[in-house]
């Protein structure tokens, strides 16, 4: 982030100030907030920043390396701001958080002083606590390779590869039956073969919920075809909403050589020896030349 204007910093030389904090929050979803601690709304970038949405932030905690800057955010829970119900679907999970100090005489001159995302957020007596945190939080992930059996990849990603636009592997259809957000009932879903979902993924397209997923457990058939999640979505689904339905993927060799024909980019390494071939010791007879022990 570039630092403040000469026009900003002689406006703060002038003596009296006329300065605000503005908050934007953008979802993944695309919605956008803004919030300001003015007295009045504020407007620029596109942006109107509520005035009455009683959100405020403590001091931002900034330095020069690479430590993660950071800082909180308080506020109320409203229907005109941020709602519990939102906040309890994971809507603001990884939101980007931008967070400027603005003259707002003249909201021209500002300066972005936070640029990062929502962390950790609380909720008590109708109000919420939320962690900002910095751009340099992403340094903090591990990476690298696994060295595993099964395959480390995410089904159609780019490790993958695999493309899940293509016929057979996904289907979209309105939900007939729904117990607790979890279980998913149809009649059949004719030209998929019980358990070709298991694994896989179910995506709400409409209602209330849309947006949300889960991960799917099961993929039964038995008295109608239920499919069931690992855990229930965060949201409320009704019969009629539309929902998508992705194969899944076990991770194993074979799954991906028979069932998606992927095995070109198979990311695990079945090869590796077990345990149990790590603690064998040489045997008394036969022969020990170094070859094949099967």
């Amino acid at each position: 982030m570039a630092g403040p204007s000469e026009d900003f910093l002689a406006h703060l030389r002038g003596g009296p100030t006329t300065l605000a904090r503005c908050w934007a929050v953008t979802r993944a979803d695309g919605v956008q907030y803004g919030f300001t601690d003015h007295d009045c709304d504020l407007t620029f970038d596109g942006i109107t920043f509520r005035a009455d949405t009683g959100l405020t932030a403590l001091a931002v905690q900034q330095s020069t390396g690479l430590s993660v800057d950071n800082t909180e955010a308080l506020g109320a829970l409203s229907a005109a701001a941020i709602r519990d119900e939102e906040i309890e679907a994971g809507r603001f999970d990884g939101a980007e958080i931008r967070a400027w100090l603005v003259n707002w005489a003249d909201p021209a001159l500002r300066w972005l002083q936070f640029r990062g995302t929502l962390g950790e957020i609380t909720r008590s007596g109708g109000a919420f606590r939320a962690e900002l945190r910095g751009l340099t939080e992403a340094l903090n992930r591990p990476l690298g390779r696994v060295y595993q059996k099964p395959c480390t990849a995410v089904l159609g990603d780019a490790a993958c590869r695999f493309d899940l636009s293509a016929p057979g592997y996904a289907l979209e259809l309105a939900v007939a039956e729904v117990e607790g957000a979890q279980a998913f009932r149809w009649q059949d879903l004719p030209g998929f073969a019980p358990g070709w979902f298991a694994r896989g993924r179910l995506t709400v397209l409409t209602g209330a919920a849309a947006g949300l997923w889960g991960m799917i457990k099961h993929d039964r058939a038995g008295d109608g075809r239920c499919i069931d999640l690992w855990e229930p979505l965060r949201g409320s689904v009704t019969g009629g909403d539309m929902v998508r339905l992705q194969a899944g993927c076990d991770r194993r060799m074979e799954t991906c050589r028979l069932k998606f024909n992927n095995f070109i980019n198979f990311q695990g390494f079945p090869d590796i020896p077990g345990e149990d071939w790590m603690v064998a010791v040489p045997r008394q007879g036969g022969i020990n030349t170094g070859g094949s022990r099967r």
